[in-house]
C-alpha cells in the first residue's frame, strides 16, 4: 500500500432509498469495490441521512465493534440487551456486537431529518459479551484535537475492544496542529466534516477521506473544519 490513499467525497458509494440517503467510503451492501473493502479493521463509515419519523428496523450483528457519531438531529437507539436511548449530536455510540444482538435505529423527529456517521471496526477479541456505551463529547475547546473512543475503559470517550483511537476536533481557518500516534503500527483514516484541510500536504474538502501510514500527521485548516481522525491496526 501507498503511504496515502485519497478517497475523495464525489467517489463513495451512494444509495438513495427514498427515507434513507447513505454515502459509503467502503464496499458495502449493493455498493462492491474491491480497492475498497477497508483500512486496516476499518470496514464501515457510512455517511447517513435519515427522514423524519424512519428508520432501520430491528436487524442482527455479531464479532463487529459499531460506533454511530450524530452530526445533525436525534437518533433513538434500542437493543436486546435492554438498552433505550436518545443520540444527539456532540454524543458518541459504541456497542461490541459480539455473541450477537439486535438493535434499532430511529429518527426521533417527524420532520426533521437525522444525520450520522456509521462506523464499523474489526475486533481483536471474538464473541465478546455484548456491550453498550454512550458518552457526551465537549468540542468546545477549538484548535485541538479531543480524544472521543480509544482501547481503554477510563479514558476520555467510549471504549472498544480493539487498538483504535479516535479523535475529532473543530479548527478555525488557518489554525495548525500534529497529531502524533498512539500506535506508530497503527494507519490514521482521516474524514473530514466540514470545511478544507491540508493533511501532510494533502489537500481535502468535506466528506473526503485520506488513509495515511505516517508516524505522524500535520494538520492545517485552510478553512473553518471540522475533521474526524480514526487511528487503527492495519493488520486484520
Amino acid at each position: 500500500m501507498e503511504n496515502f490513499v485519497i478517497h475523495k467525497a464525489a467517489t463513495r458509494g451512494a444509495a438513495d432509498h427514498g427515507w434513507l440517503k447513505s454515502h459509503h467510503s467502503f464496499s458495502f451492501a449493493n455498493y462492491y469495490n474491491p480497492d475498497r473493502m477497508n483500512f486496516g479493521v476499518l470496514r464501515v463509515l457510512n455517511d447517513d441521512t435519515v427522514d423524519g419519523g424512519r428508520g432501520f428496523g430491528d436487524h442482527p450483528h455479531d464479532n463487529m465493534e459499531i460506533i454511530s457519531i450524530p452530526l445533525e438531529g436525534d437518533l433513538v437507539h434500542k437493543d436486546s440487551m435492554g438498552n433505550e436511548a436518545v443520540i444527539n449530536r456532540g454524543e458518541i455510540q459504541a456497542m461490541s456486537a459480539g455473541t450477537g444482538i439486535y438493535h434499532s435505529e430511529y429518527n426521533k423527529n417527524g420532520t426533521a431529518p437525522v444525520k450520522f456517521l456509521q462506523i464499523w471496526l474489526y475486533p481483536n477479541k471474538r464473541n465478546v459479551k455484548p456491550r453498550y456505551d454512550q458518552v457526551k463529547i465537549d468540542l468546545t475547546e477549538k484548535n485541538v484535537f479531543h480524544q472521543i473512543l480509544s482501547p481503554n475503559a477510563e479514558d476520555a470517550g467510549v471504549w472498544i475492544h480493539q487498538n483504535a483511537w479516535f479523535n475529532m476536533g473543530k479548527f478555525d481557518k488557518g489554525a495548525e496542529t500534529t497529531y502524533q500516534l498512539n500506535d506508530k503500527t497503527n494507519g490514521v483514516y482521516a474524514f473530514i466534516l466540514s470545511g478544507s484541510v491540508t493533511i501532510n500536504g494533502q489537500l481535502l474538502d468535506a466528506r473526503d477521506g485520506m488513509g495515511i501510514l505516517a508516524d505522524s500527521l500535520n494538520v492545517k485548516a485552510e478553512t473553518d473544519a471540522e475533521i474526524l481522525l480514526m487511528e487503527v491496526p492495519m493488520e486484520l
